[in-house]
This record gives C-alpha cells, sequence and structure tokens, in this order.
C-alpha cells in the first residue's frame, strides 16, 4: 500500500527542522530513520499532514565523550550503537541491547532517537535509558531542555515532549569502575518483539551487588523500573526474595507475544540470568 497524500520537507539544520515544524502544523510528523513511521503510513495506520526530514542534519549524528558524560546524537543508528567503541566502553549496556533490535536492514536505518521518541514499550533502548539514569535532550523554540529518563517515558507510545519540541541526544553517565551493566531479552524468533526483556545495571562489590537498576521492557506501557527488587538486592538479600518482589513491581498484560503469566515468569528468569551476567557466576547470588 502507499500512504495518503502528505507534504514533505528536508530540514538542514534543527533550527530550520523547528520552523518547516511550526509552518506544517502539529499534525506533521518528524522523519529520522523512519522504520515505524513509514510502515505506520503505507499501511495506512497513521494519517499524517506533512513530514519533516532530517535525515540529513549531521550535528545529530555524533557520539562524544564529554567530561564523565556520554553524549549521543539522535541520529546515530542502531548499528553505530553496535561498533562504537566509545559505547562498547562506557555505557556496554548500549553495546548489547542494539544487535537484539530487529534485523540489520532495520538496524542500519533506525535511529536512538527515533525509538525513544516513539517510545515502544517493546523496545530494548527505552529501558536501556532508564536503567543507565540517562537524560533526553530536546530542542524547542525556547532552547533546550533535559528530562530525566525516569520523567520521559509516561505511557504506551508516550512521552514527556511537548509539542514542537524535538528530542537531539541522549546523555549517559559513563561507566564508573567496579560497575558492570548487562542485558537479556526473550524472544520467540531472533529479530521478534521480546515477550519479556531487562536491562541491568549494578557496583559489583566483595559484599554483593549494590546500586542496583533493574529496567524491564515488554512487560507493561512502558520500561518499568523494578524498584522492590532493587531495594532486596541492595540490601543484600536472596536472589529468591528479589523474584518475590517483582510480583509487586511488574503489572504485565497479555499480549500476542505471551500471557501476563508468561511474562511474569520470564521476568524471574531474566533477573537470574542478568545477575549471572553482572557477577560472572551461574545464578548471580545465592539463592
Amino acid at each position: 500500500m502507499k500512504p495518503a497524500p502528505l507534504s514533505y520537507a528536508r530540514a538542514s539544520d534543527v533550527g530550520h527542522a523547528l520552523a518547516l515544524w511550526r509552518e506544517a502544523g502539529p499534525d506533521a510528523r518528524i522523519l529520522a530513520g523512519g522504520q515505524s513511521l513509514l510502515a505506520g503510513l503505507n499501511l495506512r495506520l497513521a494519517e499524517v499532514d506533512g513530514l519533516i526530514d532530517i535525515s540529513r542534519i549531521a550535528s545529530l549524528r555524533t557520539i562524544d565523550l564529554v567530561g564523565d558524560t556520554l553524549r549521543i546524537g539522535a541520529l546515530t543508528r542502531h548499528a553505530d550503537l553496535e561498533r562504537s567503541d566509545l559505547v562498547a566502553l562506557h555505557a556496554p549496556a548500549l553495546a548489547q541491547a542494539a544487535p537484539l533490535i530487529a534485523h540489520p536492514a532495520i538496524r542500519t536505518r533506525g535511529t536512538i532517537g527515533g525509538s525513544l521518541a516513539y517510545a515502544d514499550p517493546a523496545a530494548e533502548l527505552p529501558a536501556c535509558m532508564l536503567a543507565l539514569d540517562a537524560v533526553i535532550v530536546a530542542q524547542g523554540d525556547g532552547g533546550e531542555r533535559r528530562i530525566a529518563a525516569r520523567d520521559f517515558f509516561t505511557g504506551v507510545f508516550e512521552t514527556g515532549l511537548e509539542p514542537f519540541e524535538l528530542l537531539i541526544a541522549v546523555e549517559i553517565p559513563v561507566l564508573r569502575p567496579g560497575r558492570a551493566q548487562a542485558v537479556r531479552e526473550l524472544a520467540r524468533r531472533s529479530g521478534d518483539y521480546a515477550m519479556a526483556g531487562l536491562v541491568a545495571a549494578a557496583d559489583v562489590t566483595p559484599a554483593g551487588l549494590r546500586d542496583v537498576r533493574l529496567a524491564y521492557f515488554g512487560v507493561g506501557g512502558s520500561p518499568v523500573l523494578a524498584r522492590a527488587a532493587m531495594a532486596a538486592l541492595d540490601a543484600g538479600r536472596p536472589v529468591a526474595e528479589a523474584e518475590a518482589a517483582l510480583d509487586d513491581d511488574l503489572d504485565p498484560s497479555d499480549d500476542l507475544q505471551a500471557s501476563a503469566a508468561m511474562k511474569r515468569h520470564l521476568a524471574k528468569v531474566l533477573l537470574r540470568r542478568v545477575l549471572a551476567d553482572l557477577t560472572g557466576t551461574e545464578q548471580g547470588r545465592p539463592a
């Protein structure tokens, strides 16, 4: 199928993109990689008045180390996250998550900014932002605004972006010594949406894990920070108690990937596996 007739304009820089967007009106959409948007338009599942193409804005396709922060431009493609030495060193969870996203053809076009702005609750990168305590950088007519990841994802395909506000970058604290990150997901086939997934980060100490962050995806309307399970692990409680705490943290629904009961079970399986990844042991911590 073909999309309904719409206008198209290509922006040369961020300021130009915002001006074109204002001119086109609130029902126009930003086009970056287009891997979700164009599919919806072609199937007539979405209709928009126009497209503002930002894909040629070179300033949004950068990965830079700025002090103790890794700043990643919104047009950085998933494949770039896989290959970047800076990402592998300072935000390894992103390097681990990128190969899990769909298929290579999509990863060569899809962008980190597009994924975050689309806010698919089954996507890997929004959960990475939550687990890594990232900041989302948006720009509107009034300048730049920084939004903590915990405040950015507000519901199913919903974010904290204001009208005519463009996501331009993400800022992630660099991996400090003694801290580890891990990503796991369970899908029926490679490239399918995950039935459940987990991004984890923690300080690995002789006394156990500390400052644990567990961000689940595919088990709610947005990425979920498993606070009760995190508290149990921070307190040095057995893994079994952290698993039990997930019953309070997570409230999944049945979907095409798995039943709610299956998602709850898989969340506990994933917890064991990421703890093993973080600590380099079979079970992560004595049960």
